[in-house]
């Protein structure tokens, strides 16, 4: 079993060694590979900060085409799992399934916006093919990502310019508490607008508190 990992692992090495070599089309594969059902060793990420290093009067194309390739890779994943149904969910514990059935459920494209913006081990894809499982609107799902990832990305692309190779040392520093200020942010005024609606309806009901939601499944591991 290890043997063939190490085999496996060993393949996708060289796929991505050789995408990389088709700059932005090679990072639009890439992205799409990694974001649909085949984790790549060298992930869009890297080779983002990477490419925007080496040509950063570029960096806005390859901001685009990581996008790109991200959103189409979860369509792929999204499609995949609503054909399959439940059986796509079998390798999640029944407890993660229905916590992310009811954030999607409760908070709607917020939720996805929010997954996209975690960083791992939060788990993303199991967002996206619940998403999938239970016919969440494909439009709001895409929009959803497109937006999370097109900041992600560029955020990405913008360190590189500036920074060089550090920036890739930046980010697994910091992007873990800008991912979790921006939920925070986002969450907040999404709970402030709530309340605002509610106190204008004259009820006193209270909203869930989504935040500590989503820290708790940032905390656990895997997806």
């Amino acid at each position: 079993m290890k043997f063939l990992i190490h085999k496996i692992t060993k393949i996708l090495t060289r796929v991505s060694e050789y995408l990389i070599t088709f700059g932005a089309f090679g990072l639009f594969l890439v992205a799409l590979l990694d974001s649909s059902f085949v984790p790549l060793p060298s992930s869009a990420d890297a080779l983002m900060i990477l490419l925007s290093t080496t040509h950063p009067s570029w960096m806005l194309l390859y901001a685009f085409m990581a996008t790109a390739g991200s959103a189409a890779g979860c369509a792929i994943l999204y499609l995949i799992s609503r054909r399959a149904g439940a059986k796509a969910l079998t390798k999640f514990s029944p407890a993660k399934q229905r916590r992310v059935k009811d954030l999607i459920d409760r908070y709607d494209a917020l939720s996805v916006l929010v997954a996209t913006l975690l960083p791992p081990p939060f788990p993303f894809k199991l967002f996206v093919i619940t998403a999938g499982v239970f016919r969440f609107s494909l439009t709001r799902f895409l929009l959803a990502v497109i937006a999370g990832r097109a900041f992600r990305f560029l955020l990405e692309g913008y360190l590189a310019v500036r920074y060089g190779a550090e920036a890739k040392a930046i980010l697994a520093t910091y992007y873990p508490w800008i991912g979790i200020g921006l939920v925070v942010l986002i969450v907040g005024i999404v709970v402030i607008k709530r309340l605002l609606k509610q106190r204008s309806c004259g009820t006193d009901e209270v909203t869930p508190a989504f935040e500590e939601t989503v820290v708790e499944q940032q905390l656990e591991t895997g997806s």
